[in-house]
This record gives structure tokens, sequence and C-alpha cells, in this order.
């Protein structure tokens, strides 16, 4: 009984990996590999006036309110 289910514990790990290593072997795809919008190629990196710049205009527009309301839980 034990080695039945043995065999059938390896034959399923050995059927998912196959499947798993199927999968990796594709090309990535443009939208798997595109991350966020600032990661473009050649894109500069933001300074710390801009990063105040960003804070400030998301205090005035509500949005940071708005996602303490979001994140805040119930």
């Amino acid at each position: 009984m034990k080695t039945s289910i043995i065999a059938l514990t390896f034959a399923a790990f050995t059927a998912s990996g196959a499947a798993l290593a199927t999968e990796s072997a594709t090309p990535p795809t443009v939208a798997q590999t595109e991350q966020s919008g600032s990661n473009h190629v050649g894109a500069s990196p933001k300074t710390r006036a801009d990063a105040r710049h960003e804070l400030v205009r998301a205090q005035q527009d509500g949005q940071l309110a708005s996602l303490r309301t979001l994140y805040r839980g119930s």
C-alpha cells in the first residue's frame, strides 16, 4: 500500500515538474516582461525634488487620504 502511494506521489510530482519546465521554456511576452511604467530603458531616476513634488501633489489631490482610508482596513 505504501509503495503505491509513494509511486503515485512521485508520478504526480514528475508530471507537474514537466508542465512547469515546458511553461518556462517559452520566451516571455511583452506583457510578462513589462513592469511598472517607471522602469523604461533610458528613463532617468527621480530626484529628491521630483519625489517631494509628487508627494505634495498627492497630498493636495487627496490621493494619500483615500489610500489611507482604503488600507486602514475594517
